[in-house]
């Protein structure tokens, strides 16, 4: 499964949308565009993140820029699995 398809299930799993996320490109926006994408869900998406792919994300790893878009989760996902 391409990383990119593995976070939009992640995404739709976390924060229980029901499939909304379907339509979801690396191009959608995430941070300010989807309400539910607040602090906690934040949170939570991360220890899933780490959960699912088996990474360790430090709080030095995180800013705004990271869950830009679909597409920018995807390439910091990417990222710590190569490291």
């Amino acid at each position: 499964m391409k990383i990119t398809q593995a976070v939009v299930r992640v995404l739709d799993e976390s924060l229980r949308w029901n499939g909304r996320s379907a339509t979801f490109t690396r191009d959608t926006v995430l941070l300010g565009a989807i309400p539910e994408l607040d602090s906690m869900a934040v949170s939570s998406l991360i220890t899933t993140l780490e959960e699912q792919f088996g990474l360790v994300v430090d709080d030095d790893d995180i800013n705004g820029a990271t869950f830009a878009t679909v597409g920018s989760l995807a390439d910091f996902v990417s990222s710590k699995l190569a490291a």
